[in-house]
């Protein structure tokens, strides 16, 4: 299995919608950042599905480190 990819050293804050779901990008290299475009394939990566119960800002990660994924947990300051 490849290793993910640092797509960008900050989360991405993005405002999600109630009751919809989302899928991260665990692998680094979507060309649509944060989410999946499913470059993945045969990588071994999956994407990671959110949603949010009410429509609010989510900082989701963008090292692909972050231990909370696929929100931002600061793992990203110590790269």
């Amino acid at each position: 299995m490849a290793d993910a990819v640092v797509a960008q050293k900050e989360p991405y804050g993005v405002e999600v919608e109630a009751c919809k779901d989302y899928w991260w990008c665990a692998f680094g290299r979507s060309a649509k950042q944060p989410f999946c475009d499913r470059s993945h394939k045969d990588t071994g990566f999956n994407p990671v599905q959110f949603s949010s119960a009410k429509a609010r800002t989510v900082y989701f990660c963008g090292c692909k480190q972050s231990a909370n994924q696929p929100r931002c947990d600061g793992t990203h300051s110590k790269l």
